[in-house]
Formats: structure tokens, C-alpha cells, sequence
């Protein structure tokens, strides 16, 4: 489980009453990852979240959808509910979208679960207001540094 705030946004960090947190359970031999996202006190409505490829202090694509009110996600992404909210999940190998610049395939699951083991991938929560994202929180990153 992660926590979710405005000070690990990037390239700026954000004082904000947002908060959230968010936990994941990957199983490889079903290939699916199952999450659970909840996230309270945004200051204007949450539009989307995401998990991208990037470490800490960097901006990366996105790889998977975890909701969406703008119509963009593949087939099956659940609406984004009003904060307070939870939203809850199964990720599949279709599920994963890119990011293709940065050497992950559309549907290259393996390759998304290699990130996430090794820190690199982070969940993002975008607003009205902060488009780039209100409130994030590396996953998998145990080193703080």
C-alpha cells in the first residue's frame, strides 16, 4: 500500500488537501493485477488516474488506466467517483497501453510487473485544476531517497 500527496507530483510538487492511497496485488501466474484506489479532499473533481512508468522524481507515460469521467481508457475502465472515493480493479495484459516510447508494448504485461517490482512505476491522480496530476505515490519504492 502507498500513500498518495501533492509534494511527489513532478515536475512540481503541489500543496494540496488531496491525499490517497493506493494498494496493489499482482498475481503473474494469472497475469492480472487487482487494485484498489481510494483518494479524499481534491481540490477540484478527479478526471482520471493512471499507473505511468517513471521513477521517483521523473514524469512518465501512462500504462495503465485505473479510471476515467473523459471518455479515454480502453473498454471496460471504471468512472473516476467523486473524492471521497474508491475505485477497484482487475488490470489485465490488454489493460496495459504503453508507454511505447519508453519500451512498453501495448499488452506487454511481463514488462509493466518488471517495472513495478523494481519501483518505477507510480500511480497518478489527475483534477480539473491539476491536470498533470494532484496527487502521486511511487509504488514498490521502499528506498525513499
Amino acid at each position: 500500500q502507498e500513500r498518495l500527496t501533492g509534494f511527489e507530483e513532478d515536475p512540481l510538487v503541489f500543496s494540496t488537501t488531496g491525499n490517497g492511497q493506493i494498494r496493489l496485488r499482482v498475481d503473474e501466474d494469472a497475469r492480472t493485477i487487482t487494485y484498489r484506489l481510494t483518494y479524499a479532499g481534491t481540490e477540484s473533481a478527479v478526471t482520471q488516474a493512471h499507473i505511468h512508468f517513471g521513477g521517483r522524481h521523473q514524469s512518465g507515460g501512462v500504462s495503465v488506466f485505473l479510471c476515467t469521467n473523459l471518455g479515454n481508457g480502453p473498454a471496460g475502465t471504471p468512472a473516476c467517483p467523486p473524492a471521497p472515493g474508491t475505485v477497484q480493479g482487475t488490470l489485465r495484459p490488454a489493460d496495459v497501453i504503453g508507454p511505447v516510447l519508453q519500451g512498453i508494448a501495448p499488452g506487454e504485461f511481463d514488462e509493466l510487473v518488471d517495472a513495478i517490482h523494481a519501483g518505477v512505476t507510480y500511480a497518478n491522480v489527475h483534477t480539473e485544476i491539476r491536470t498533470g496530476g494532484e496527487i502521486r505515490g511511487q509504488i514498490n519504492d521502499h528506498h525513499h531517497g
